[in-house]
C-alpha cells in the first residue's frame, strides 16, 4: 500500500513577510529574421505582500519561466507603500497611463473589491479588502497595471502632501 501521508517537508509554510506573485500575462512575440522565426516571450507580474506593498514587472526571456523569474525580480524593485485606511483606500483617484484611464474609490467595510481584472490583482495583492475601481480607457493589461499603479501611487503622494493622518483613520 502506498504511503500518501504528508510529511512536514512537504507542505508550504509562508514566511513572515513573504511575497504573493500573480501572473497577469504572458505574450508570444515572434520576429521574423533572415534565419527564421525567432520567438521570445514577454510577462507581465504583479508583486505584493497584502499590507500596502505592491509593484509590477514586465520582461522578455527566451522561455516562459525566464520571463516571469525576471518580471518579479523587476516588481520587487519598484514596488510603492499603498496608505490604507482601515481595509480601504483613503480617498479616490482618476489616473491616466498611455491610452488606459483607470478610476478608484474608497468602499465601506465588507464590499470587498469591485474592480475588474487587472486592477482587482493589484488591488488584493496591496492588501486593500475594499474599493471600487473601474477601467475606463483601454483594454491593455499591461497600460491597466501601470495605470492602477499611478493612481495608487497618487493616493499615496496626496496622503503624504498633507501630513500624518486622514480624518477618517
Amino acid at each position: 500500500m502506498a504511503d500518501f501521508s504528508i510529511k512536514k517537508e512537504d507542505t508550504f509554510l509562508e514566511k513572515e513577510g513573504s511575497l504573493s506573485e500573480t501572473v497577469i500575462e504572458v505574450r508570444r512575440i515572434s520576429k521574423k529574421t533572415k534565419g527564421g522565426n525567432r520567438i521570445r516571450f514577454s510577462a507581465l507580474v504583479v508583486v505584493g505582500d497584502k499590507k500596502g506593498k505592491v509593484g509590477a514587472g514586465l520582461a522578455k526571456a527566451l522561455d516562459v519561466r525566464s520571463a516571469v523569474k525576471k518580471a518579479v525580480e523587476q516588481a520587487k524593485k519598484r514596488m510603492i507603500k499603498v496608505p490604507l485606511t482601515g481595509t480601504t483606500i483613503p480617498f479616490s483617484a482618476v489616473k491616466k497611463y498611455s491610452a488606459a484611464r483607470v478610476m478608484l474609490k474608497p468602499a465601506p467595510s465588507g464590499s470587498g473589491i469591485i474592480a475588474g481584472g487587472t486592477m482587482r490583482v493589484i488591488l488584493d495583492a496591496a492588501g486593500v479588502k475594499d474599493a471600487v475601481g473601474k477601467i475606463l480607457g483601454s483594454r491593455s493589461k499591461i497600460a491597466n497595471v501601470y495605470a492602477t499603479l499611478a493612481a495608487l501611487q497618487e493616493i499615496a503622494g496626496l496622503k503624504n502632501k498633507k501630513g500624518g493622518k486622514m480624518k477618517n483613520e
